[in-house]
């Protein structure tokens, strides 16, 4: 069994300052076999790293729809924000990748989604987010889990790391994966092992905005976007 990391950020996200290079080091250190780049809007962060570590290292993206935010795998495409939902869907079905929801139900962030247009796209979706380490109250992951369940939905986990010491908090044993295919099959036999962040780790992520903020000549390599 591997373990994955489903859904992490680089320093190509504006909110985290973990350099590709960081990123796969710390992977190596702490055992994690699969690690699912996604950061905000953009690829390039997850394409830097595969070239480090091309096994190890799988390309996705968080992508933020008019309505809430999307979480890919295998993605080959960038896919840019402010899509319609059934716009980014179509768009990341043509290239083969693996779409999930980012933590959902959390509405203390602005990529979760209302009921009804989540419930619009739940027949065109793989899968949703059923435990994000982030999310500041467990019974928010309780509700994705619920959710998931009802639905008859695959479920995925992740750290959602913007620091290098939040990498590996949540994680997925999963049989071998190397396309949307066999992510979906291994997903049928998943193990979680999972647990929530302290509160203080948003403090991270406000700092790195922060920083870029006072000194953005530093950081114009990295093309900043929303």
């Amino acid at each position: 069994m591997l373990r994955v990391e489903f859904h992490c950020h680089t320093i190509y996200s504006k909110d985290s300052l973990a350099t590709p290079q960081q990123v796969v080091e710390t992977c190596r250190r702490k055992g994690i076999d699969r690690v699912v780049i996604t950061d905000h809007n953009r690829i390039a962060g997850a394409l830097a790293a595969k070239s480090l570590d091309p096994e190890r290292v799988i390309i996705g993206e968080e992508i933020m729809t008019t309505q809430g935010e999307l979480l890919a795998a295998f993605v080959q495409e960038e896919i840019p924000a402010g899509l319609e939902p059934m716009e980014a869907i179509e768009r990341l079905r043509t290239q083969g990748a693996f779409i999930s929801v980012s933590h959902p139900f959390d509405a203390l962030r602005s990529g979760h989604w209302q009921a009804e247009d989540l419930l619009a796209i739940v027949p065109h979706i793989d899968a949703i987010e059923t435990f994000n380490a982030r999310c500041m109250r467990s019974s928010l992951n309780r509700e994705a889990q619920t959710f998931a369940q009802e639905h008859e939905l695959l479920g995925t986990a992740g750290s959602d790391a913007h620091a290098l010491f939040e990498y590996g908090k949540a994680t997925m044993l999963l049989p071998e994966i190397d396309n949307a295919t066999s992510l979906k099959a291994a997903l049928e036999l998943v193990e979680y092992d999972v647990a929530l962040s302290s509160f203080w780790v948003h403090f991270s992520s406000r700092y790195a905005v922060w920083r870029k903020g006072l000194n953005p000549a530093a950081y114009g390599q990295y093309a900043l976007k929303p």
